[in-house]
């Protein structure tokens, strides 16, 4: 259970330093065998979109209702929102109502007095009293017992806890932040679930999408993840593939931040350079789709915005480059599958190659005015920095 804020926030909303959520180091490796997400980014448009709302509701004291998949950061959200409330230089408590039995969850809420049960040695406050003008974050809600969530309803009216084995109310001023996984109004619906109890937590409600709706989180996350594992196994200066980049992005991580996270920390585990290829993740599979592949370009589009706001000359044939040195090196330099994966002819192919100086013996031709650095990255043309990652048609 982590009781205070973990999170940092790094960088900006600009795409070369996307802002990040994570666990610090003491809290990422008592995480490391959660399924929770232990950092998370807002890089793709639909995150950023996220961002802007929880600034909006951050620092207003009402109940927030996170709701997402396993795996894909609602505990980081609530602490970034604590981070940006009022209360945030008071504590930050955290509990997963999953995880214990409908006695537990009543002590750990609200606390006990000495003697109210077998093994209560002492009184003892509960989460309530703890994070008392502060957040409580409440994970899991959803699997609460119905009949505790009649008392968690009365605290949250009455804004006043009565410890086990007592009979005093202790007044509290607790923000709640709660969070599911389960679609509380089908469970209301089936009488899972107290309508009156949704109702109260579902004044600002916060969806959280899942990994493989905002691709432009996937790479980021990838590298924080390539960096604090590899420092941990002592290894430096591990990249990304282009092949491999195309790889994780076109998976479909039912597992969410949390599957990213042990696919790279397994990756570097059995990479053999420095160099993590496609192989090394041992992927269980990739998007498909009954009616064909789904094609998201928001990621092309942005990239495609940026260089229009920069305005280089001759801004086609930039693309169009990248475009064939992306799909060349993804291919391995085979000329016949590149043609192939862009439907042009292999003659048209060459063409371009020999254009672009990319065959053996060949030069660029002098007529094209920009210039072209391969970086790890991908290619910079006329300053622009163009990652394959934006070429994903997934």
């Amino acid at each position: 259970m982590d009781t205070f804020l973990g999170s940092t926030t790094a960088g900006s909303l600009e795409a070369s330093t996307p802002t990040l959520l994570a666990f610090d180091e003491l809290q990422s490796r008592s995480l490391s065998l959660s399924v929770r997400a232990t950092a998370l980014v807002f890089e793709d448009p639909v995150s950023r979109r996220l961002l802007e709302q929880i600034e909006r509701i951050a620092p207003s004291d009402a109940t927030v209702l996170v709701v997402g998949e396993t795996g894909t950061g609602k505990e980081l959200v609530a602490r970034h929102i604590h981070a940006l409330s009022n209360r945030s230089k008071n504590v930050f408590g955290a509990l997963n109502c999953a995880a214990l039995s409908e006695h537990l969850i009543e002590s750990e809420l609200f606390g006990h007095e000495k003697g109210s049960f077998t093994g209560a040695l002492t009184s003892k406050e509960g989460w309530f009293e703890t994070a008392n003008k502060g957040s409580l974050f409440l994970d899991e809600v959803g699997d609460l017992p119905f009949g505790m969530q009649a008392k968690l309803l009365r605290v949250l009216q009455e804004r006043e806890v009565v410890k086990v084995g007592s009979r005093q109310p202790v007044p509290v001023d607790v923000r709640i932040i709660a969070a599911t996984n389960v679609n509380l109004e089908e469970a209301v619906a089936a009488s899972h679930f107290r309508a009156d109890l949704y109702y109260r937590f579902n004044v600002a409600t916060i969806q959280l999408s899942p990994l493989r709706d905002r691709p432009g989180d996937i790479l980021p996350l990838a590298r924080h993840f390539l960096k604090i594992y590899g420092d941990r196994l002592g290894y430096s200066d591990v990249k990304l593939l282009p092949s491999t980049e195309l790889t994780l992005l076109n998976y479909e991580w039912p597992g969410n931040i949390r599957e990213l996270e042990n696919a790279v920390h397994r990756a570097l585990l059995v990479c053999p350079s420095n160099f993590l290829r496609p192989e090394d993740f041992k992927l269980s599979g990739v998007r498909a789709s009954e009616n064909g592949p789904t094609i998201s370009t928001t990621s092309l589009e942005s990239a495609i915005q940026r260089l229009c706001e920069q305005a280089p000359p001759k801004l086609f044939d930039i693309v169009e480059e990248t475009v064939i040195r992306t799909a060349y090196a993804f291919c391995e330099g085979n000329q016949v599958q590149t043609a192939n994966l862009l439907d042009i002819s292999r003659n048209v192919l060459r063409h371009k190659l020999a254009l672009y100086g990319m065959l053996p013996n060949s030069q660029r031709k002098s007529t094209r005015v920009h210039e072209t650095e391969t970086t790890d990255e991908g290619f910079r043309l006329n300053g622009a920095e163009i990652s394959p990652s934006l070429l994903n048609t997934n």
